[in-house]
């Protein structure tokens, strides 16, 4: 894909932080960002016409993500969360290295994935932690590779869990359904090391199955979802760079848009924000 220079007279007023998944599940962490920093404007972009992206190849959902990138910035943001553990996996750094230069230098793009990892420290004993994720995600080893940056003793096992999303997008959260597929992952996980005492929840979607979850967990296991991880480490982030934090608009408001129908998401998103969602429909290309 061709990187051209956006506009920079967008980025010369306040405007919202954008805020990207590739379906619902980044929604859970908006509403953790929304709950810790409520006076921000927000754009939540979700490409639900074209997920799930756990499947996809890495060209296509560095493609894919980069339009949406782009996009939030075309809309005056200038800091833009990835909140999405594939997205943040397989295209937030290349993002970061190669397009942010040309785009705007002065812009920000932040994924997911290391500010969890960065509290791995203060939560496990043992350092041995269990990642749940989409097979995109566990695939990538990014939270591997993470990992073993920042703590090269620690010890990491992946499993993925391609029936959790649909489950959760299809209302079964609740249900007595997600019970088994739920308790296989979880037997299949811990049964790769019985020290395991940490277990990140490497998707968005999954602290919905969060009741079915705990269930299933062994007794003594840290469950570490993301949505408050990811609010604190962006509160921290706007406190340690005012020149970001100067540059986002603050208005209290949120505004839904996504690639699928717009009917048919404002009624799902709902379920992950605990509000009515009035979404409108975008084309990323």
């Amino acid at each position: 894909m061709t990187t051209t220079m956006i506009n920079n007279s967008y980025g010369t007023a306040p405007a919202p932080i954008g805020v990207f998944d590739s379906g619902f599940g980044g929604l859970s962490v908006l509403r953790e960002i929304r709950k810790t920093l409520p006076q921000y404007d927000y754009i939540f972009v979700g490409d639900n016409a074209r997920a799930p992206y756990g499947t996809r190849s890495f060209s296509l959902i560095y493609e894919f993500t980069l339009q949406a990138v782009k996009y939030l910035f075309e809309q005056g943001c200038s800091l833009v969360i990835i909140a999405c553990n594939t997205a943040s996996a397989k295209a937030l750094r290349s993002i970061q290295q190669r397009d942010l230069p040309v785009l705007d230098p002065s812009r920000r793009v932040l994924g997911v994935i290391r500010p969890t990892v960065e509290q791995l420290c203060k939560i496990t004993h043992t350092g041995n932690i269990g990642i749940f994720g989409t097979p995109g995600t566990v695939q990538s080893r990014s939270y591997d590779m993470e990992i073993a940056k920042m703590y090269p003793d620690f010890h990491v096992y992946g499993h993925a869990c391609p029936m959790w999303v649909p489950l959760i997008e299809n209302k079964e959260a609740e249900n007595d359904g997600a019970d088994y597929f739920v308790k296989k992952d979880i037997n299949a996980l811990m049964s790769q090391c019985s020290d395991i005492d940490t277990v990140i929840l490497g998707c968005t979607h999954y602290p919905l199955l969060i009741n079915k979850i705990k269930k299933y967990m062994p007794a003594g296991v840290s469950i570490v979802a993301q949505g408050g991880i990811v609010a604190k480490s962006l509160a921290d982030y706007l406190r340690r760079h005012p020149e970001i934090e100067q540059r986002c608009s603050k208005g209290g408001t949120c505004d839904y848009r996504t690639t699928e129908d717009a009917g048919r998401f404002s009624s799902l998103a709902s379920i992950f924000v605990n509000e009515e969602v009035n979404a409108q429909h975008i084309t990323l290309k």
